[in-house]
Formats: structure tokens, sequence, C-alpha cells
């Protein structure tokens, strides 16, 4: 078995995990949650810097890259450290998700983030699969955050550029789809698993948050991902 490493979506926190690493617990020897600075400014490239200093340095590992840091988990298996066995992206990108809104990635310095009420961010990242439970941990973890930090990350995301990466990617890759996400458009997976032609892509019924809302329906896939790798 391996581990898993485990790359956070846009709060970059390491609180909103913890019942699918229960779920998939079974399939790795541990599984690592790497968290973000919640009060410093950092780009996908410096965030790649970050999370590579903090990765297995011996020990054969998986990586997973959910919403927001699909990105940087493409990056580094285009590049990888000789123990990365496989690479794993939930409900995530590697362009702009909202390409007619690259251009205006510098205005996000002015969204109010904290205006956005929390009964459009549950409607629009977990759908029907909405609990109590799963808006108070989302709502806490967005508040974990400094404004200018979640304002800067989705910058960060509308001008993303890991198109590149993906056609350098040789490892396995696994892509979970969610059949019900209201952020990001069918376009986003088809444009990774194009450019990756060994990607194995999987549809979740399940919301952008689809590691949140449905986490044994994803350590299933996953597993079943894991014990084809062989290691």
């Amino acid at each position: 078995m391996t581990v898993l490493v485990v790359l956070p979506g846009l709060d970059g926190t390491a609180t909103l995990h913890s019942a699918f690493a229960d779920a998939v617990r079974a399939a790795f020897d541990s599984i690592a949650i790497i968290s973000y600075p919640p009060d410093q400014i950092l780009d996908y490239v410096a965030l790649e810097r970050l999370v590579r200093d903090q990765l297995p340095s011996v020990v054969p590992f998986v990586l997973l890259g959910e919403s927001f840091s699909g990105p940087i988990a493409l990056s580094i298996a285009a590049n990888p450290p000789s123990n990365l066995v496989g690479v794993i992206l939930s409900t995530t990108f590697a362009e702009s998700p909202v390409p007619m809104f690259g251009p205006l990635a510098s205005l996000t310095r002015f969204a109010p983030v904290r205006a956005i009420p929390l009964s459009l961010l549950s409607w629009w990242l977990l759908g029907r699969w909405a609990t109590p439970q799963l808006e108070a941990a989302l709502q806490n973890a967005l508040l974990a955050v400094r404004p200018a930090v979640l304002r800067s990350r989705v910058a960060s995301a509308l001008r993303a550029k890991a198109l590149v990466s993906c056609r350098a990617v040789s490892l396995p890759v696994l892509y979970l789809c969610a059949t019900n996400d209201r952020l990001l458009a069918w376009r986003a997976g088809r444009q990774i698993s194009a450019a990756i032609a060994h990607c194995t892509t999987v549809n979740i019924a399940g919301p952008h948050l689809l590691l949140q809302a449905v986490p044994q329906a994803c350590a299933h896939v996953i597993s079943e991902f894991v014990s084809r790798l062989g290691c």
C-alpha cells in the first residue's frame, strides 16, 4: 500500500476531509492532507513549491488534487518525484474554469467574498447533498482564511495554464467527475482526459464538493484505482 497526499480546494484547509479520509483509509498506509497558509497570498508556483517540500521523500505515494489544487497536482505529475506512483484529480481543471473571465482575474481583488450568502454557496457547491454539518464545515473553513487570500486564489484559478503539464504526464491518472457539479462545466474534465490519453474518468453522482458529500463512493473508486497500481 501507499501514502495518499491530498491537496485541498480553494479554502486550502485540512478541515473538510475527515469523512473522506475515514472512508478511504483502508486503501493506504497513511493519509496526509497538506494545508495552505490562510494568511499568505501565494500563487500556483509558490504553492507548488510549498507542496513539494512536504511530499514523502522515500515511500510511494498517490497525489490527489481537489478542485483549486488540480493545476498544482498536474504540474507536479508532469515533473514527478520518483516515488509518485499515481495521480487523482477530483472536480478540477487544467485551464481557467471560466475562460471568458480569465482576462478579468485581476478584478477579483474587489470581490466581496464574505458577502456571499451561505445558502448560495451551499446550492453551488453541495446542491441536494447539503446537510447542516457540511454547510457549517464549509463556512468555518472559508472563515478561517483571509478574504484577500481567497480572492487571490480565485484569480489564480481563473489564470490557470496547466494544459501543457497534462501533456507531459505519464503516470496513471484518475479523474473524479461530479455529475451534478454546478461550479465546473463538463468541459473541464474532458479537456484533461483529452490531453492525458491514459486518464481514467469516472462519473460519480454528487456535487462539486464530491469528496465531502459522497466520501464512500469516492473511496470505492479510488481504492479500485490504487489496487491496479500494483504497489
